[in-house]
């Protein structure tokens, strides 16, 4: 007999609640001809050019937690769809930097627009966008995504 709480686990909830955010984007952004992952690509560079960043493939990856091959299958999408262009990095010939076209950035606009409205209907609960509640969610939320996640070897029993 399990002896864990009776209630859904936090691990659950999460799961939970990452899904019914996905969901919630993709449907939103498919009118604008994007996914919800096209999506945090062309936000997070909309995001990274105003602070003076042109981003590789890799620093995006890095910065949204996607593959790095993942990312190169987005970008590549996302060229061929008019939205970034992708160009070789003069100072190392490897790497590839991404950059909104211009009816990229008009496109991650709307996007933006779009996504902070489910953001605001999203955080509702806690009071809202600057509420001081979503403050604590959002450090608490920070906090367990600094901690690194190592799944465990099972023990092999055939010794």
């Amino acid at each position: 007999m399990s002896k864990g709480s009776p209630g859904p686990t936090p691990g659950f909830l999460v799961w939970r609640l990452a899904n019914k955010w996905r969901v919630a984007v993709d449907r939103a952004v498919a009118p604008l001809g994007l996914t919800h992952a096209q999506y945090s690509l062309v936000a997070s560079l909309f995001g990274m050019r105003r602070t003076g960043e042109r981003p590789s493939q890799r620093r995006l990856a890095d910065h949204t937690g996607l593959e790095a091959l993942y990312v190169s299958k987005l970008a590549r999408a996302l060229e061929s769809s008019g939205l970034i262009e992708r160009t070789r990095d003069p100072r190392d010939p490897r790497a590839v930097q991404l950059a909104l076209t211009e009816q990229g950035e008009a496109v991650t606009r709307q996007a933006i627009t779009v996504v902070q409205e489910l953001l605001q209907q999203l955080l509702e609960p806690l009071g809202g966008l600057d509420a001081p509640r979503t403050r604590a969610f959002t450090d608490e939320l920070t906090a367990l995504l600094d901690v690194p996640l190592a799944p465990s070897v099972p023990n092999d029993e055939s010794n």
